[in-house]
């Protein structure tokens, strides 16, 4: 009897489910439909074009910005957000915390949903300023002061002034500032950039400082950077850089003077019109390696990581002389009969007027 209850039981129809929880589910699909079809279809950026020449909408979130404090900046800068909606939206789709700062360029009409993910990206706006090798301080406070995305902190600002204020302790301020492309955010300050190209070159320096050939005559790492921004400037081809750094350095264990016009050029500073005359050899300044031995008192120009390491370390070679041939390579020679026979057949044959003896 009990056996055949149970059996029985077996075939029983479980109640089918409630129609409350069933309309519940639906109706939490069509409410989790309308909150992302409101926050990845309605557009929050307006159609409105604020930069010229550019079909985006420019916003900026301050560093260091609470998801609410960036709500707050997105709306006073134009957007059409709720602030309680957009931090909602961020968190709905877990981005709430992974907002950067930066700038932006929003397409006009975008999402909100679109553009919480493309400042989760950090999709932003980048700006550069390149410092090219054998530039001249005068060169680079130029360019940096005439750049448009950049705050200018340090424009007006003395020698003196600017070195204290990058906290560096040197003569001068040239070629404290190492070569290179630096990429930064619109609006950032000037100092910014000067004191990573300034840090890029201290690391560059020490190192190969610490690394030299032990037969370099240089008493200091300023030192160093001096003769790297001479080999800058008289380096036509970057396969040359060791041997012109040989002749330098061995011209110092000599006790000759260097007579490098660049460094003559340099005393002669950005008056100077591009024609160095007999005159100008002759005219008393720190900086004429004709009349003075040794290093001129501060760097030339801005040298490049390469030339620092040929200043640290010199191909092995006895030439005390060089001349340009006109194709951008040099003649080295070691004694100055050979070194004249080549100014000879470089310099005085092609251009008579032009004296370019080492």
């Amino acid at each position: 009897m009990s056996r055949k209850i149970q059996n029985r039981n077996l075939f029983v129809r479980k109640k089918p489910r409630s129609p409350r929880i069933l309309s519940f589910l639906l109706a939490l699909i069509v409410l989790l439909c309308v909150i992302y079809g409101s926050i990845f279809l309605w557009p929050i950026v307006p159609n409105e074009v604020n930069i010229t020449d550019a079909p985006a909408y420019k916003v900026k979130i301050k560093p260091q910005s609470s998801l609410a404090s960036i709500a707050d900046q997105v709306r006073e800068q134009g957007l059409r957000s709720n602030t309680l909606f957009f931090q909602f939206g961020a968190r709905a789709i877990f981005v709430g915390s992974k907002l950067k700062p930066g700038t932006y360029l929003l397409p006009p009409g975008a999402s909100l949903g679109k553009v919480l993910l493309q400042i989760a990206r950090g999709d932003r706006v980048r700006e550069s300023i390149a410092i090219i090798p054998g530039m001249t301080i005068w060169q680079l406070r130029n360019l940096v002061d005439a750049h448009p995305a950049l705050t200018h902190q340090t424009k007006g600002m003395s020698s003196k002034e600017l070195l204290q204020a990058l906290n560096l302790s040197y003569p001068g301020l040239e070629g404290l500032f190492l070569p290179d492309t630096y990429i930064f955010d619109p609006d950032d300050s000037d100092i910014n950039v000067y004191r990573r190209a300034a840090l890029a070159l201290q690391k560059t320096l020490n190192q190969e400082w610490g690394q030299k050939d032990p037969q370099v005559p240089l008493q200091s790492p300023y030192d160093l950077l001096t003769l790297a921004s001479i080999i800058e400037k008289e380096t036509g081809r970057a396969g040359e850089r060791g041997k012109i750094a040989a002749v330098f350095l061995n011209r110092l264990r000599k006790g000759m003077p260097l007579q490098t016009d660049p460094t003559v050029i340099y005393g002669i500073g950005p008056k100077f019109d591009g024609n160095l005359r007999k005159a100008d050899l002759r005219k008393d300044s720190p900086y004429n390696t004709y009349m003075h031995k040794g290093l001129p008192p501060t760097p030339i120009a801005m040298p490049s990581r390469e030339s620092i390491i040929a200043a640290a370390h010199p191909e092995q070679t006895n030439s005390l002389y060089f001349v340009a041939k006109g194709d951008g390579s040099s003649h080295f020679s070691i004694t100055l009969d050979e070194h004249e026979n080549a100014v000879d057949r470089y310099q005085r044959k092609a251009s008579p007027k032009t004296n370019l003896t080492k």
